[in-house]
């Protein structure tokens, strides 16, 4: 069961990232548009800055579902890096769904907890443990007899 949850979370930060990238492409677009500044800062910093916060967070979230999609490939738990990796994606997305209850709704909180689960599920699932070997016989040689 763990290949398809790497799977899957590897899919679903694509698509986050596709989708990140988007709407930060329409808020660019509508800065832009408006003639939009914060504070008296220049409009066309707006709209720059917007469309590099877009590219870098989708970037990371790339980056973020490449760990998942190795792992499941490889049937093997994420070293060190991708741990560490994928355990301040799914921080991210903790901090971001409290925001998100708040500023955008229900249904944002909801797809971000989803996604929240299945980065926890699949540092849980690939277990970095060695595997059990089959534990020898009472009476063999080595191994005590029960009392």
């Amino acid at each position: 069961m763990r290949r398809p949850v790497a799977f899957v979370t590897a899919i679903v930060l694509f698509v986050e990232a596709v989708g990140i990238v988007l709407v930060n492409g329409v808020l660019a677009t509508v800065a832009g548009n408006q003639s939009m500044s914060l504070a008296g800062m220049d409009p066309d910093a707006m709209v720059t800055g917007t469309w590099v916060m877009g590219g870098v967070s989708g970037v990371l979230l790339v980056l973020c579902g490449l760990i998942p999609l190795l792992a499941g490939i490889r049937d093997r738990a994420p070293g060190r890096f991708g741990r560490i990796t994928l355990i301040a994606c799914a921080v991210v997305h903790g901090v971001l769904g409290a925001l998100a209850v708040g500023l955008i709704g229900w249904a944002a909180f909801a797809f971000l907890m989803a996604v929240l689960a299945l980065v926890v599920l699949t540092l849980v699932a690939f277990d970095r443990r060695e595997p059990e070997t089959k534990a020898e016989e009472p009476g063999v040689e080595g191994t005590p007899a029960p009392v």
